[in-house]
């Protein structure tokens, strides 16, 4: 039986003093690991292994978020205060539209929020442990305490856990330490109060393996974790996207513009000697008119329907808001492995210090390739690939796994009759490694006098674009284990040529981003030439090329000047990844990273959108936003179009509800000023504001023409406001026409103005969406059909609403007909105006304020 504290499984915060056996003592586990049945029984009682709260009563949380507006709140106080005064029907309906509408944005919300849920299962991290003495995979948020955990380079550490054996293992820290550089560590025993930067015997959850391995205890998980004490009393949010902090902006601009026109009209209303309590209604019900009520919904299921498009051609959004910032990206960094090229890399040949083919070179390498036990790589594989013979009599005795500082993988393997250790790396390590040659006829001679025509080579197989590695090797004593400090004076072998064939599409794909206004840029560790030789291959004419030499060299002002104008980096170190990134950023690009490497997630937090795919190393699917479920940049300039259509049907509601709304209240505020009524009750107000928001709704799905698709778009306030006074104008004038014909032609009493003008104020909100959504004529630009249908039921809706005995309730009365006659030319004359306005605004305003790439474009 389980017998341990919820709370805390092991007492105190420090563990690294207990040997594995008083481990395994306290957890009740042992060296098989856990049975699958007990592994069930401790996630039932201390959760998921997740550092997000329970999320359990969510739903009735974002039920109550939809109220969190301190106008609508203001508003139900009001009403409640107009019930006390015997106006009890009238506060019944407001408070049943105010229920209907905030029910609305909590449906949608709530339904975008259950999809990205499912797709979010689609790329969920996986981790190795020990069930029933056997390795078996299994999500991350199921490791539980006493979880044995398998570890290799590239592994996110899934819990606080105690190193049971480790070999030469590093690991990133730098979220609890803030040291870039990595921390080595080894199974062992320390004093209880050793500090904990201190605690080489111990692993962080949310830490990860850059090199070596390792089996790990777990000991928490979840909020027990250091990590989840951290991210509990920081609770840090991710960093605002461009358009978040634009619709911020918004907000606030509709926030002062609202606070000062109700001043003023429930000024107006109180100094003409209307009713105080109906003036404050009325003035708190234009404001939640004025108000998106629905923006952060529409915005939630714009999201959410894009993630599901974008998920059914193999792209799954990990982060929501990235999507915005993904249809804006201007610059896509790529590694070429796997996305240029086709990721199936071939052993070409293994020269010797000669040049010719050598069968001793090929044996090594092979044999430092098959016994490895580190991180299994492309590279690797190729060489297996390539010799077809087994070694069966040779064991390791010792390895010392590849990491990105040495770049070489050493392994120490004896057979019956020798001990020796064979290294493969970067040539120009290896080489430096290297005292000694072994020449075609066994001779070892002194490498100094040959080192010139070996770098000759190399240089000569680059420039053929293969890709250059060096062997060496060095006797050793068979009685002790060979140690990375031992890595000298080592005899060159010879060359490991690879190529990687770029795709056969390549080509076509990156003028398809060129088309899309996405360029692309290389970033590589490989040498300048092999680079180069890509680059031909793919279609670059000229291309510029940056080395990671010249820009160490570089200043960040003068990389700044350079760098948007490089298409390839290349011999780039890992940490200069993400400078490069940073400095494009800088020069006012939107910057996409693409990586899957275990060094590539400081340059994926770093970028505007951080890409990867589902077969990366767990650490860079964390970082991403946007993991692709195939490594084709096909897939990913479809995605970037589904982006694009999912920010331009965001701001179609911005600019729909904007106008309408502003034009309503510059009706309302003139029609106080002249009118011995109020113009429309409280009530009627707010079923306005939920009639035209219906539409809206749908705006989803809408279709989105090609304009929008075809290059980046970024969030504009200024663009927003003159879009929303021009038209919220032209909406006004109509609306003073009706007024007009109701009071001069038709000499309406009280109740036919307000029911007049609800019926053409709600049908004209309608059909202009038809009008605003595009840029082109609205006859050349069909809308979708759950818009278009939505709008027609509206329309229909409010029609007979006069002639239902919903009529008494909201107080309308049936209207003449010949008024329809009127509202009908109206109507068509609002239509011919809005897009006549249009061509005007885009062709006047748009263009001649250079908007094309960096601005919206609607």
């Amino acid at each position: 039986m389980l017998m341990i504290k919820e709370t805390s499984i092991i007492p105190g915060d420090s563990y690294c003093h207990l040997s594995q056996t008083e481990a395994f003592s306290l957890l009740d586990c042992g060296e098989q690991g856990l049975t699958n049945a007990e592994a069930r029984k401790r996630l039932k009682k201390y959760g998921p292994n997740t550092i997000r709260a329970n999320a359990g009563n969510s739903g009735f949380r974002l039920f109550l978020s939809q109220f969190k507006s301190p106008i609508t709140l203001l508003l139900i106080i009001a009403a409640l205060l107009s019930a006390g005064l015997g106006d009890v029907v009238d506060t019944l309906i407001i408070l049943v539209i105010v229920l209907i509408s905030s029910f609305l944005g909590f449906w949608q919300e709530r339904g975008a929020a259950n999809a990205v849920r499912a797709l979010l299962k689609l790329v969920q991290l996986h981790c190795d442990v020990l069930r029933d003495g056997v390795k078996i995979a299994i999500p991350v948020e199921t490791a539980v305490p006493g979880d044995i955990v398998i570890l290799a380079a590239g592994d996110i550490i899934p819990g606080d856990s105690l190193i049971l054996t480790s070999q030469e293992l590093f690991t990133d820290e730098a979220a609890f330490t803030g040291e870039t550089y990595p921390v080595e560590k080894n199974a062992g025993i320390l004093p209880q109060d050793t500090p904990p930067a201190k605690r080489s015997n111990t692993l962080l959850m949310g830490a990860h393996v850059i090199s070596g391995k390792a089996t790990a205890l777990i000991i928490r998980t979840g909020q027990q974790t250091e990590f989840g004490k951290i991210s509990t009393r920081l609770a840090a949010a991710a960093p605002l996207t461009d358009f978040e902090n634009g619709i911020r902006k918004f907000g606030y601009m509709l926030m002062e513009v609202t606070l000062l026109l109700v001043i003023i009209i429930f000024a107006i209303n109180v100094f003409l000697h209307k009713p105080v309590l109906d003036s404050l209604l009325f003035s708190l019900a234009l404001a939640v008119g004025l108000t998106p009520q629905l923006l952060p919904a529409i915005i939630s299921v714009n999201l959410a329907t894009g993630a599901r498009r974008m998920a059914a051609r193999e792209v799954i959004v990990k982060r929501l808001a990235s999507i915005e910032n993904f249809g804006s990206m201007d610059i896509l960094c790529s590694d070429k492995t796997g996305t240029i090229t086709e990721g199936k890399v071939t052993l070409k040949d293994t020269p010797g210090a000669d040049g010719k083919h050598s069968e001793k070179v090929l044996l090594y390498s092979r044999l430092n390739a098959s016994l490895q036990q580190g991180f299994h790589n492309p590279i690797d594989e190729a060489i297996c690939l390539g010799y077809k013979k087994e070694n069966t009599s040779y064991r390791v005795q010792t390895e010392i796994p590849y990491d990105f500082i040495r770049k070489r993988l050493t392994i120490q393997i004896s057979n019956a009759k020798e001990n020796f250790c064979i290294t493969k790396g970067a040539l120009s390590v290896i080489l430096n490694i290297c005292s000694r040659v072994e020449e075609a006829n066994g001779k070892i001679s002194d490498i100094a006098a040959r080192r010139a025509d070996l770098t000759a080579r190399y240089e000569e197989l680059s420039k053929a674009g293969l890709r250059t590695l060096g062997v060496a090797y060095k006797t050793t004593d068979p009685a002790r284990d060979f140690t990375k400090e031992e890595e000298k004076d080592m005899i060159f072998l010879g060359f490991i040529t690879l190529f990687d064939p770029p795709k056969a599409n390549i080509a076509a794909t990156i003028r398809q981003l060129d088309d899309l206004g996405v360029k692309l840029k290389i970033i590589t560790g490989d040498n300048a030439q092999v680079a180069k030789s890509l680059a031909l291959q793919i279609g670059m004419k000229n291309p510029k090329i940056l080395s990671g030499t010249a820009l160490q060299k570089m200043s960040n002002t003068a990389l700044l000047h350079q760098a948007p104008l490089t298409h390839i980096f290349a011999e780039v170190e890992p940490n200069q990844k993400e400078r490069i990134i940073s400095v494009l950023k800088r020069a006012g690009h939107v910057v996409g990273f693409m990586g899957d490497g275990i060094n590539d997630a400081p340059a994926l937090h770093t970028a505007d959108v951080g890409i990867s795919v589902d077969t990366a190393v767990d650490v860079a699917k964390e970082a991403a936003d946007i993991v692709l479920l195939s490594r084709n940049l096909d897939v990913l300039a479809t995605g970037i179009m589904e982006g694009r259509k999912t920010f331009a049907n965001t701001l179609k509601y911005i600019f729909m509800a904007t106008s309408a709304n502003f034009g309503n209240m510059f009706s309302m505020a003139g029609a106080s000023l002249f009118l011995p009524f109020l113009p429309m009750l409280p009530k009627q107000i707010l079923l306005t504001n939920l009639l035209t928001d219906l539409p809206e709704m749908s705006i989803a799905t809408d279709r989105v023409d090609k304009v929008n698709i075809m290059a980046p778009q970024r969030w504009d306030l200024g663009f927003i406001k003159r879009f929303m006074i021009i038209f919220g104008l032209l909406s006004s004038v109509f609306d003073y026409l009706t007024f007009g014909i109701l009071l001069l032609v038709l000499h309406a009493d009280e109740k036919t103005f307000r029911t007049g003008w609800l019926v053409e104020s709600v049908i004209s909100a309608t059909l202009i969406v038809l009008v605003v959504r595009t840029r082109l004529p609205f006859f050349r630009s069909l809308p979708g059909r759950y818009l278009f249908g939505t709008t027609l039921l509206v329309i229909l809706f409010v029609l007979t609403l006069p002639l239902t005995p919903l009529a008494n309730w909201f107080g309308f009365i049936r209207l003449p007909v010949s008024y329809y006659g009127w509202m009908l030319l109206i109507l068509a004359a609002y239509m011919v105006s809005a897009e006549l306005a249009k061509r005007w605004f885009y062709r006047r305003i748009v263009d001649r304020s250079n908007h094309r790439v960096t601005k919206v474009i609607i």
